[in-house]
């Protein structure tokens, strides 16, 4: 199986991109010639890794019959210094609120996640370290 992406150059430092049939607006910064029409490439990247174990964790839940109210994965990422910049380190903020959520079963879920399932997250960890936390409330 593959995927297959189209990005073409708009106008100035903009380009769009063709995802499964969606359209997104990706441009630079005003500093660097962009007129800030959309996100930068980069942090593109944290939005794959929050989705990716965000539907994951969700999935897993529903199978063992936990269902928070609230759920939010929080992905932040730090950039190296030196160009080229990368992110050397992510870490990965999953947010529950409800009742009955057995953390023990929320970390499972995270963990199958992370270790089994998450496809962004197998890529990632070959270049970058990723962290994890979990926050509950109600």
């Amino acid at each position: 199986m593959k995927n297959k992406v189209d990005v073409t150059w708009a106008e100035e430092m903009s380009f769009e991109a063709y995802v499964n049939d969606h359209k997104i607006m990706l441009d630079a910064d005003e500093k660097v010639g962009g007129k800030n029409r959309g996100p930068r490439p980069k942090p593109l990247t944290l939005v794959s890794l929050g989705g990716c174990t965000g539907m994951d964790v969700i999935s897993i839940l529903k199978k063992m019959r936990v269902e928070p109210e609230y759920f939010n994965v929080q992905v932040e990422g730090e950039l190296t210094e030196e160009h080229p910049k990368y992110y050397h380190t992510i870490t990965i903020t999953y947010i529950f609120r409800g009742k009955d959520l057995p953390r023990e079963k929320l970390e499972k879920a995270i963990n199958l996640s992370q270790d089994k399932y998450c496809g962004v997250s197998a890529m990632l960890n070959k270049a970058v370290k990723i962290k994890h936390k979990i926050v509950i409330g109600e």
